[in-house]
């Protein structure tokens, strides 16, 4: 492969790429905040249905469910048709999920509408949005994701108001037809997500080059399930699950606590302001710091100490009562709670790499869904059973900081597994010498300092052409990244 092609599928690391990271603030903005802003619209829910707090709240559980639990789904279709089409489409299903919400009769209608279909459309396109965001980031990345991350909080901030201000005016059926007005705008996010220039890259193909030639040998897996075989992978997996066990406990039951602490209504609710304040901040500052020349190579260390802070700060403040120690309280939750989602999504870019990024995303997704069932259910029940919320915030933190401890050690293990792995052995799930050597003759020698291991440009040094010459056709080999000090 010439040097000129090996360019062209360089990520650009801006162009374009700045439009499409103001889009995935955008998508990201609507699929973390949304589900949240719904709940506005609860008391007047309640009072239309006589139905109970529990019921009404299902609609945006069930929302939070379909955006994580139907990540496989999204990987799939997002390596059959694109990411363009798979997000035109979920913009489209978002809202016409909410528009047929506003015509609802019965609980079981706004289920199967702003539940699932909703939900579903959040899911189609806050996925593809991340992989798009990996194909035009690649040295400034950290930051393209941190900034990303930041619609979160922004939008949560913005949502939720207006929300209120619709159910005054218009009801919440006025409300939730606006909304679905307002989920369109994922539809113009999804247009100008265009292919970075060059070849096609591995995670959004064309769906033409699935119609290969000769024996079929470019043909991808729709979900390639083999990813699980990365040790760093299934640590990832594993401190994700822990993480999501308690990491959205006490966000959700922090304005309840401080009401029982004897904290007025109005101060009660502005502790949720405060919290969302510092995320903002802190997302897009933690992305900068992470792409450090010095510091980028340890972001998994990064991951656990924000891990670790956060769990932390559960445990200390767990008996907080009075307004300043919940301040407090809330300034350093969303200082680490902003630093871990700015790089949960960049570590496992670097852990994976671009080209099994989507199915890998899909199945962390879908893990995280599980644990979000568990953990604020779960600890709700306790809260109703103790009338204690000391307990809560301390499993919560004990989950949380279990969750850092795992990830640092974890890592560290596995680098230290690859390093004792023989020179004439290949490691667990590496590729063997014969294969290295096959690689290297259908390509040009490329510094091994320069590369990233989840880097287009090094997929194409160590990936079998298709189709190339030789006196009998090579089979299919499958390639599971190795566990080096950058793959970690």
């Amino acid at each position: 492969m010439g040097t000129g092609s090996r360019r062209a599928a360089n990520p650009p690391d801006g162009g374009w790429g700045w439009v499409v990271l103001g889009a995935c603030f955008v998508i990201t903005g609507f699929a973390y905040g949304f589900p949240k802003a719904v709940s506005v619209f609860f008391g007047e829910l309640k009072h239309d249905f006589g139905a109970g707090y529990s019921d009404t709240a299902w609609v945006s559980s069930i929302m939070l469910a379909m955006l994580y639990g139907t990540g496989p789904l999204s990987s799939i279709l997002v390596t059959r048709f694109g990411c363009r089409p798979v997000m035109l489409a979920g913009g489209l299903l978002a809202s016409a999920g909410m528009i047929l919400a506003s015509f609802a009769s019965r609980l079981l209608e706004l289920y199967l509408t702003a539940g699932v279909l909703t939900g579903l459309g959040l899911a189609l396109n806050f996925q593809p949005s991340l992989i798009m965001l990996g194909l035009y980031f690649e040295r400034r990345r950290p930051l393209a994701n941190g900034l990303a991350a930041a619609g979160s909080p922004v939008f949560l901030s913005t949502l939720s108001p207006l929300g209120q201000l619709l159910g005054e005016r218009f009801g919440w059926r006025g409300g939730f037809l606006l909304f679905g007005g307002l989920l369109l705008h994922c539809c113009a996010c999804g247009a100008i997500m265009r292919p970075p220039p060059g070849p096609p890259p591995p995670p959004c193909p064309d769906p033409a080059e699935d119609r290969a030639p000769s024996g079929g040998r470019a043909r991808r897996r729709l979900l390639d399930v083999a990813v699980c075989t990365d040790r760093a992978f299934v640590v990832y997996v594993v401190t994700k699950f822990l993480m999501a066990l308690g990491l959205f406990v006490p966000p959700i039951l922090l304005v309840n606590y401080a009401k029982d602490a004897g904290v007025p209504d109005a101060e009660a609710a502005f502790l949720l302001s405060i919290v969302g304040f510092v995320d903002i901040v802190a997302r897009p500052a933690c992305g900068a710091l992470a792409g450090l020349a010095r510091l980028r190579p340890h972001v998994p260390y990064l991951f656990s100490l924000a891990l670790l802070a956060n769990g932390l700060t559960d445990l200390i403040s767990a008996r907080a009562r009075s307004y300043g120690t919940l301040v407090a309280f809330c300034i350093a939750f969303g200082l680490s709670y902003g630093m871990v989602g700015a790089l949960q999504f960049e570590v496992l870019m670097a852990t994976v790499g671009a080209p099994r990024f989507p199915s890998a995303l899909g199945l962390v997704l879908l893990v995280e869904a599980v644990a979000v069932l568990i953990g604020p259910p779960s600890a709700g029940r306790l809260v109703d059973a103790l009338k204690n919320y000391e307990i809560i915030f301390y499993l919560a933190g004990s989950e949380v900081a279990l969750a850092g401890v795992f990830m640092a050690l974890a890592t560290y293990c596995c680098l230290h597994c690859s390093e004792d792995t023989p020179s004439g052995l290949p490691a667990e799930g590496g590729a063997s010498d014969t294969e290295d050597v096959e690689a290297e003759r259908d390509s040009e020698p490329m510094p091994a300092s320069t590369e990233e291991p989840g880097s287009l440009e090094a997929l194409e040094v160590l990936s079998p052409r298709v189709g190339s010459p030789g006196p009998e056709p090579e089979p299919e080999v499958e390639e599971v990244p190795g566990l080096g000090h950058e793959s970690v």
